[in-house]
Order: C-alpha cells, then structure tokens, then sequence
C-alpha cells in the first residue's frame, strides 16, 4: 500500500518543528543582521522551543509567536556563535560568542574532509607505500579528534579519519581497512596537516559484500507478508500533531537530537492528562576498548560531534516500515545555509504486537481475549558505519517503550597473519573488530498529571523472619524519594529488582495513593575505561544509570552543549553539584543505558540488529486496566493449519 497523506486540519501546534520557509527565513534574517561572512558554516538552525507555560496554554486557533535558534561557526576566526532571531519580528533578537568550544561536525564537512585527504599529495605517497594507486578507490570516514591534552585539540577544529580500501565502486568500504596510515585533517584550512604511519599492515584479502546485487544463493523459500488496513489507520494527524486511541502528542525533530516527543498526554475517560512533556535522546557515546596505537583514540560522541538528525536517512516503504504509512519530513541547513530537506526522515504507523489480555472461564469455558495494537513513530540515522533505529512504541494499556536498534557496519581494523586480537575478534581472514560499548543517554522530561513530581527508588527487600512471616517467605517494595540531585545519582540494582517511579504526590488516585508511572531499565551495563579515561571525562553521564535534575530550559545534553573536543566535566557531572532540592518540583529524569559489543563473526559483513531500551509502565495512573475497553478483534479468514501428532 502507498503512504497516503492525511489530510492536515487547523492550525500547528506551537511545538512543531521549523517548517522549510521559516529554516530559510531565519537564514535571510541571519545573513542580514548577523556578522555572517564567507567563511561562516550553519551549523544548526531549529525551533527555539517557547516557555512550557505558553505551550500549556496554547488554544487551537489561538496567535503564538516563533523563534529559532542557531548555531554558527566561522572557519576563519575559529569561533562559535549562537543565534536567536524571531521570525515573525523578522530580526535578530541575540547573537552570543561562545568561546573556546567546536560544535557539530556538518555533512558538508564530512564531504570537505574527505576530498581534502584523497587530493593531499602526502597521503597519496603514503598509499603507494601500500601499493594502492587508485585514490579513487579509497573512503575515508570523518571521525573527531577528541581531546588527550595535546594544544592542538583545544586550539584547531580537527578530524582524525579513518580510511579504507573498496576493490571497485560498489564493494563494501569496510572490508579492506587501511589500518597504519591516520590522517590528521584542519577542517577550518580543510588542508591534511600531517599523515601519522604506524607501520604497514597487509590488507585483508577476502572479498564481503552485502548488497543484494553481489550477494549469490540468496533465499528462495520466502513467501509474501501482506499487512493491510483497508479502512486506513487508527490515528489522525494535524501538523506533527499526533492522535491515536487515547494518545496525543507533537512529533518533534532537530538536527541534534533528531527524532522528540512532546506533550504526550492520555485520554482518561475524557480528562487529557498528561505524562511526558519532552522525551528525547540527548547524548551517545561510543567508546572502543583496543589500547594498540592504531585503535586506542577511537570513541564518537554521535549526538553531540555528528547530529543524529542531520544523519537521518529518507525512509522506504516496506523496507524501513510495512503497513498504512505516514511520513514526516525533516527541514534542516546545510552548513551554507541552502535548506536540507531529510525526505521521510520520521515514520508514524500501527503495529499487531500480539495479546494485550486473555481469560478462559473454565467453568463455561467462555474466551475473553485482545490483540494488543502498538503506535510506532521511528527515525533511522546512519553515523558513518553504524545505524541507529530509534523507535517510540505507544500501547493500548498505557505503556511507553522506547527501543534503539543497533545495525550497520563494525568499525574494523587489520590484523598481521597470525595474530589473535586479546581486545577483540576477528570476523574474516586479517579483518579485525574491535570491543566496544554504545552508551546512550535519554532525558525524559516527566509531568505526571502535571510538573509538580517526585522520583522513588524502588527496591524489593526480603522481609525479616518473624512472627509476621512464619514461613519467610516475605517480601516488599521500599519507595525512597528523592530529596535533592546528588542522592537521585543512582546505578541498577539486581539484587534489589530496582526500578523507579515518577509520581505525583499532589493529586491522589482513587485508592488515596499518588498517580505516578514505573520506569524499568532493559539490558544495560557500566562501562570498563577508567574514570580517567579521556572519553569518559566528556562523557560523564556514564557514571550512573539515572540523574534526576530540576527542569532548567538550558541543560537539554548530558554531556553539555559542545562535547566536541571538549576537555571534560560538562554537562550532568557538573549540574549535580549544585544538589538542588528536586522533590515535587518539575524533574527531569536522565536515563543512561549502554550496550557491551563484543563482535563476532556473524556481525560480519553486516550486523544483525542488537536492541537496547526500557518501558514506563502506568502504576495507579489508572484506576483500572485502561485497556479494558479494548474491542475484540474481528474474525478473519487467515489461513491455518492444524498439525497433530
């Protein structure tokens, strides 16, 4: 089925995402009264989100005012800028230097980058050293530098690439990594300022594509999967507005972060109440775990140093999502300020998801069951090798999930014949992967029937042997609430079955209790580097699982705003030490989640999806199962077959 456009009713909602006429009204603006000169890049143009008291009290039909927010770099003084400016005043309303930091790598520069070492005469004599005479041959990844104390880190903007060697066009780039040659890149000049050579490492000789065109025998035995809605989906949308059963909620987008959801409310027997205010992925890192001088300066913060969003891709139907589609687009700057429009960078669609609920009463042996039906909204963005699916699930029942699948190409290096990597494994003959975690950090901005919430530490305890429990067989969940920031730093707990929970104590449910939603973490880990470790003293959010902190309309990224290059010790290692007092006030609950990858063979030469999340589950949100009403399913005539034995 083609994705149909809905029909799109009244006017948007005040947090809708920059439209392309407003990314490039805020351009003209910028280049009029702004000190914009050849030599400026555009990093990043996106909604300047408006006060959370002017968005509640927003009318349908109702005037509302729009502001962007900027961040601009200039190549040649080697400074960053921020930029507001009101787009329906048409002027500039701030323009601010932020010294000493480099923003987000641009696509543009990727691009530059690349050129730039495949045209430098001193690479191209380090390839004849191993023997590659075609340059054309050869794709070079952008990485950041990062910062090990060296002045040129905190002095240059910088890249340090990766390169690789294809057998022709559409060979896999990853399979051949030229592993001794490191070129360090200016990416103010664009000029390669010196190629480091470690020593020469043979080039993997094993050929391994997985493009359907180059790869033989595929399968033959898999028969059509239709999934159709004939009477079209569920969920209306307005704008990036968004209603489906009982949910409602603004589908948000910017080049950083990428995919955001705001607002998101439940339809309670008609009262709108409201759980989330803000949901989105505000930092990752990936940090490798091989010492050896060719790998040991690998790590990528891929939010704050490349823009989840600006490396969204243009999803395809029945490929990226099956079903009665409905797609969004993305409206960003290239860093010249021409508008980039991410064709389908967001996809809205329902989802079967099996039983929601079932009872036989077997005394009339009378059959009560629900299909579960899910909402899915899902962006895809691919940072160089590796792919992210990041997936919001929406459920009858009033569950939230949030699941980020992990797919794409391993970062891979070279081996000499006979060598056993200790921090790693190989996956084909000389091709080597390295151990590496992804760590990804998602701020939750709760409101639970409103702003005013508390967080509980929730942890099972065995009860003690006493006359209470003869049989000690005993147990209960302590609730510890939070009082201030520096307490709420906590880490999982197995022993205990901890989880959390978001309640507010100022509006009691029918039970006398306060409303509040479960949060349960899925797989998670800690990292291994040392607390000294050059990436984890930039990425300090994996020092705990969970952060709670006072809402603070300038603290939106965990590792702080401009992590590239950065020393360290920004972000939410540097906002807790203010221990503010965070008990029924309006909190923003910090989840940091990682994933342990220790490859192997059948990651190679493309991985299959790893998955990473966690789910909010309602805990007397409700007075009842709110998905009680749910209809049962119509009978179809699927096909089946019953086999006895």
């Amino acid at each position: 089925m083609q994705p149909v456009a809905l029909p799109i009713i009244g006017v948007k909602h005040p947090l809708t995402p920059l439209t392309a006429q407003e990314i490039q009204r805020a351009v003209r603006i910028l280049n009029e009264q702004a000190s914009i000169t050849g030599t400026t890049r555009f990093v990043s143009i996106s909604l300047k989100e408006p006060p959370k008291e002017t968005v509640l009290a927003f009318q349908p039909g109702g005037g509302m005012t729009r502001q962007a927010f900027a961040v601009v770099f200039d190549n040649q003084t080697n400074a960053c800028y921020e930029a507001v400016v009101s787009l329906d005043e048409k002027r500039l309303l701030s323009w601010t230097h932020v010294p000493g930091v480099q923003p987000t790598m641009t696509a543009d520069e990727q691009i530059e980058c690349e050129q730039a070492v495949l045209t430098s005469p001193e690479f191209r004599e380090a390839l004849l050293r191993y023997g590659i005479t075609n340059p054309d041959l050869v794709t070079v990844d952008i990485w950041t530098v990062g910062n090990y104390g060296a002045d040129e880190e905190s002095t240059m903007r910088l890249a340090r690439p990766l390169c690789f060697l294809k057998v022709d066009e559409t060979d896999n780039p990853y399979a051949k990594p030229i592993e001794g040659l490191k070129p360090v890149v200016d990416l103010n000049t664009m000029r390669v300022l010196r190629v480091e050579d470690y020593g020469k490492w043979p080039l993997p000789p094993q050929q391994s594509n997985y493009r359907a065109d180059r790869v033989p025998n595929q399968r033959t035995d898999l028969k059509p999967l239709e999934i159709t809605q004939p009477e079209g989906p569920s969920f209306t949308v307005n704008g990036y507005e968004v209603s489906w059963q009982k949910w409602n909620f603004v589908i948000g987008f910017n080049s950083r972060e990428g995919l955001t959801l705001h607002n998101l409310t439940y339809d309670d027997n008609g009262k709108k109440r409201s759980i989330l205010y803000r949901a989105s992925l505000s930092e990752m890192v990936v940090p490798y775990g091989d010492p050896g001088v060719t790998q040991r300066r690998k790590n990528a913060f891929d939010t704050g140093e490349y823009g989840m969003g600006q490396c969204a891709n243009s999803l395809e139907l029945g490929c990226d999502c099956l079903g009665h589609i409905q797609y969004f687009d993305a409206h960003l700057t290239d860093s010249r300020g021409q508008l980039l429009t991410i064709k389908n960078a967001i996809c809205l669609h329902e989802e079967d998801y099996g039983i929601l609920w079932k009872h036989t009463d077997r005394r009339d042996n009378h059959v009560e069951v629900r299909r579960s039906r899910r909402l899915v909204i899902s962006s895809i963005s691919t940072v160089e090798n590796y792919e992210y699916g990041f997936y919001w699930y929406l459920y009858q029942d009033g569950n939230i999930q949030f699941e980020i699948k992990l797919t794409g190409i391993l970062s891979l290096g070279s081996v000499h014949e006979g060598e056993k990597p200790k921090w790693g494994n190989l996956v084909a003959p000389l091709v080597y992967a390295p151990n590496h975690q992804h760590f990804f950090n998602v701020r939750l901005d709760f409101a639970v029937d409103g702003p005013q919430n508390t967080v509980y530490q929730m942890d099972i305890v065995a009860d003690e042997v006493n006359e209470d429990n003869p049989f000690e067989n005993g147990f209960y969940a302590q609730a510890t609430p939070y009082e201030t920031e520096k307490q709420a730093c906590s880490n999982l707990n197995i022993d205990s079955a901890r989880f959390w929970k978001i309640a507010n104590e100022n509006a009691p449910n029918a039970l006398g209790e306060s409303p509040a939603y479960k949060f349960f973490a899925g797989d998670n880990c800690k990292p291994f580097a040392t607390p000294n470790a050059s990436w984890r003293r930039r990425a300090g959010f994996v020092n705990n699982h969970v952060w709670v902190t006072p809402f603070d309309e300038t603290q939106y990224f965990a590792a702080g705003d401009y992590p590239n290059q950065h020393v360290g010790g920004d972000g939410l290692i540097k906002w807790v030490e203010q221990d503010r007092p965070i008990r029924n006030t309006d909190v923003v609950f910090w989840y940091t989640m990682g994933h342990t990858h220790i490859p192997r063979p059948e990651d190679y030469p493309v991985m299959p999806a790893a998955y990473i999340g966690f789910l909010l589950k309602p805990h007397g949100f409700f007075n009842e199962n709110p998905s009680n009403d749910v209809p049962p399913a119509a009978k179809t005539n699927n096909a089946s077959v019953s086999c006895c034995h």
